[in-house]
């Protein structure tokens, strides 16, 4: 009886100090975030009004280096380049999440075989790193005769396609492949928000009379409203910190054709070595992702 006592004890002891210190348990996560995150990005910041470079150890501080930005006669077409990239990823990345969600959903309801290989053939895109991707979308789109886009269209009849090495095409061709890795992504989100949508009122529109696409726009849509808004959120700020794909796929070429803010920072501090362009570059992206990360807060206080 004893010992149970003093188990019960320590236990309610236990609770108590959780529930009235918990700062104690959130401090290794402060002091990981503090080392590996805040303590960098407040360095990036400090070394975009400097001079920095590189090449020399010394540096003066300036706001110079956001100057050099905006007159850089290639800083217009980054930013044009990367609000393509992102604007017609982020379209196609929620249509075809949206209708393999609702196929989805649609096949559970039907009892029809396949539902559950087509989450998992969906979700494969997202498990394999975006370095990888990269790589086996620069094999499909190959402009010789191992190219496997490029031989299946040999076999439908239509010349050789310059995927990447036009700069007119390189841009869909990167914009395709970031598709089809943020789907998955997508789907997740809005078979989450199917599953929320009142069966109650779709019977209502059934009895009505509705039809399936009078049913999606009028009631599916509305009802997971919120789903809906976090989920363009997120693909808006993945899609313009997307690096490690676009890296091996084209590095950014030919010319500034697919260079994307973020890489054109990368380029400009480990190829140009000018350090202080290159933070302010990142700071510029920063202030894009805080911009829509308090977007996606609000939007997630409105929803509680």
């Amino acid at each position: 009886m004893k010992q149970n006592a003093l188990k019960t004890a320590h236990g309610k002891r236990a609770a108590y100090v959780s529930n009235q210190r918990p700062l104690l348990w959130l401090l290794p996560l402060f002091v990981v975030l503090l080392a590996f995150f805040l303590v960098p990005t407040l360095d990036v910041i400090r070394l975009s009004f400097t001079n920095a470079s590189l090449a020399k150890p010394s540096y003066d501080y300036t706001t110079k280096s956001y100057l050099k930005v905006i007159r850089d006669s290639a800083f217009p077409e980054i930013m044009s380049v990367t609000l393509i990239f992102v604007s017609i990823s982020v379209v196609f990345q929620f249509l075809l999440g949206f209708v393999i969600a609702y196929c989805v959903d649609k096949g559970e309801k039907y009892r029809l075989r396949g539902t559950v290989a087509v989450r998992t053939i969906s979700l494969v895109s997202w498990a394999i790193p975006g370095v990888a991707i990269g790589i086996i979308w620069k094999i499909m789109y190959a402009e010789n005769a191992g190219g496997i886009l490029n031989y299946l269209l040999s076999l439908l009849g239509f010349g050789q396609v310059a995927f990447l090495s036009d700069p007119n095409t390189a841009i869909f061709s990167v914009c395709l492949a970031n598709i089809w890795r943020g789907t998955a992504q997508s789907m997740i989100l809005l078979y989450s928000g199917l599953k929320t949508v009142p069966a109650d009122v779709l019977e209502a529109a059934d009895v009505d009379g509705a039809s399936n696409w009078r049913k999606i726009v009028s009631v599916t849509i509305p009802s997971m409203k919120s789903v809906i808004t976090v989920n363009i959120l997120l693909n808006i700020i993945n899609t313009f910190n997307t690096f490690d794909m676009i890296m091996p796929l084209t590095g950014g070429g030919p010319g500034h054709s697919t260079e994307v803010l973020v890489l054109g920072a990368y380029r400009t501090i480990f190829q140009q070595l000018d350090m202080g362009k290159g933070c302010a570059m990142a700071v510029i992206l920063l202030c894009i992702n805080v911009f829509f990360s308090l977007i996606y807060i609000r939007a997630g206080k409105e929803e509680d």
